[in-house]
């Protein structure tokens, strides 16, 4: 066994030495603010060609690269599981060998499943559920009837793909790879450290100016789908308490109210004020508390659902998908429909949006959770951070989302349910299992952590956006934070504002954004792969040599 030389590690990214730009990366950081300058400048100043033009684009990209996304995702999650099953790459830590995780496991996980899928569950808890026992894979087969009891198992066996261990180990190939240099290699704790072991000493130039600049805007536009899609919750629930009507808007084609431009602006406005004033305090104090009362205000809906809802079909369904989910996992990680069939334009609509949405969130959620698990192994990064989260999102979709499909299946609520709007099928399930006064008290803690979700997402976005323009340092300068919290701001308004109220302008970006970023990902994938076959061969010959590793 011959000796390898030591990993590269000499990652060079000038930044500023005085004035405004101190401490920060000029290519990156301007860079990334020309380009979502004109686009929000598109977007306000010619709102209709941005509208027609995302639109467009998203689409050819869902036709042409719905395969590579499917296969894409499916071997991220197999690169995990082999990852953290295999002995020598399994009990790697995460920093030195007698180093501790900084945060307790409580706020560790408090942290990451706020930031990671807070909002989107919120959101989604109920309303995945129910679409998909309308539409999917089997029901446009014909194998079962449309919202029928023999709808469900197939129903929650998409859901949990879409929210289980692909949609989490998405964020955590990131995490991973970024956590392993900046912690076992004391390298910047920036994007482009994680494609080193391919590419070496060319990452101190323009190539990796251009991966980092990719990071930005994937986090940008995944952050700001989140944020669209939770503050137009925001606004529904708002309306529910206060009855206030310029809130809403009437429905597009006969639908349901949805929330108004003015709403949604209104709600931003807010959202965004609170995440900069968050963001400034820091991840140990403003992030690290919201995320805190975040897990105990989920925790009490929960116990809401538990005691007034459907719990014993939502448990009876929770273990038959369980089992009925781990049963088909292999063959959900790699079957690709063809788009232009019923099928592919389910596929493409549905799975691979939320995988060009999790990718396009992966830099912000892998990022961030590399900088809170410093300390932790690999085997128990990929084990808390996949398969944990996973099964607490399943109870999730199961007890909110059961609840909802019971209540339909039941007669009681006849249609109303499933007629409601998709931010607004919380509180249409809430309105039927309590009582006035319980509602309007639930109801209200809904806003309250609809909020907290919202702002705990945004300002960890901002730290991590501005972690990478600042070359992978953590404390960065406080009057970046408030301008990239204005301008973020400014995007979203700009692209709600382009698409009419909507948020398919917000969406048609970010899965343009995302694609560029999923080819980053795949290099990450081999190029960890190297750094650890490679490490592991080093420990071998150093033990061989009796020389410390």
């Amino acid at each position: 066994m011959t000796e390898l030389k030591p990993p590269f590690t000499d990652i060079d990214i000038q930044t500023v030495d005085n004035g405004f730009y101190e401490g920060y990366s000029l290519p990156i950081t301007l860079a990334s603010k020309i380009a979502f300058a004109l686009l929000t400048a598109w977007a306000l100043l010619r709102p209709g060609s941005a509208e027609a033009i995302l639109s467009l684009l998203n689409t050819e990209i869902l036709g042409v690269f719905n395969l590579f996304y499917i296969l894409a995702v499916g071997v991220f999650a197999w690169f995990l599981i082999a990852v953290a099953v295999i002995p020598s790459s399994g009990r790697r830590k995460l920093g030195r060998p007698d180093e501790k995780p900084e945060f307790s496991n409580f706020s560790w996980f408090a942290m990451m499943f706020g930031a990671g899928l807070g909002v989107g569950l919120m959101v989604y808890a109920t309303a995945e559920p129910l679409n998909l026992w309308a539409a999917n894979p089997e029901i446009i087969k014909g194998s079962v009837v449309p919202n029928s009891p023999e709808a469900i198992q197939s129903a929650y066996r998409y859901t949990f793909l879409h929210y289980g261990m692909h949609a989490w180990g998405i964020y955590v190939v990131t995490g991973l790879c970024l956590a392993y240099y900046a912690y076992t290699r004391d390298m910047p704790l920036t994007i482009r450290t994680a494609l080193t072991p391919l590419f070496g000493r060319y990452l101190n130039g323009l190539a990796g100016h251009v991966v980092d600049v990719l990071g930005v805007i994937a986090t940008i536009l995944g952050v700001a789908v989140t944020i669209g899609f939770g503050i137009s919750q925001l606004v529904e629930g708002l309306y529910s308490i206060s009855g206030m009507e310029w809130l809403l808007q009437p429905g597009q084609d006969g639908g349901p109210p949805m929330p108004s431009a003015v709403g949604l602006i209104a709600a931003l406005i807010v959202v965004m004020a609170l995440s900069t004033a968050s963001a400034v305090s820091g991840v140990g104090r403003g992030v690290k508390y919201l995320s805190n009362l975040n897990l105990v205000l989920s925790t009490i809906l929960l116990l809401v659902f538990i005691f007034f809802g459907s719990f014993v079909f939502a448990m009876t369904t929770y273990g038959t998908a369980l089992v009925d989910y781990v049963l088909h996992f292999p063959a959900m990680s790699l079957q690709a429909y063809r788009t232009g069939t019923a099928l592919g334009d389910w596929q493409a609509g549905s799975t691979t949006f939320y995988w060009a949405w999790w990718i396009a969130f992966s830099p912000f959620v892998g990022l961030f959770l590399a900088r809170i698990s410093r300390g932790r192994t690999v085997r128990e990064f990929v084990f808390g951070a996949v398969v944990m989260p996973s099964l607490v999102c399943f109870a999730w979709m199961t007890i909110l989302g059961g609840t909802s499909i019971d209540l339909e299946l039941s007669g009681v609520a006849d249609g109303t349910i499933i007629a409601a709007s998709l931010t607004n099928k919380l509180f249409a399930t809430l309105q039927f299992i309590l009582g006035d006064q319980v509602y309007a008290i639930v109801t209200v803690m809904c806003v309250v952590l609809i909020l907290t979700f919202l702002v705990t997402s945004a300002d960890s976005g901002l730290l991590v956006i501005n972690t990478i323009m600042a070359g992978g340092e953590a404390e960065t300068d406080t009057r970046h934070r408030i301008l990239w919290g204005v301008l973020l701001t400014l995007v979203i308004a700009a692209l709600i504002l382009a698409g009419g109220g909507g948020l398919m302008v917000l969406q048609s970006a970010m899965m343009i954004g995302a694609l560029p970023f999923a080819f980053v990902m795949m290099a990450m994938c081999v190029s960890l792969a190297k750094a650890l076959y490679r490490d592991h061969h080093r420990d071998r010959w150093a033990e061989k040599n009796g020389q410390t590793a």
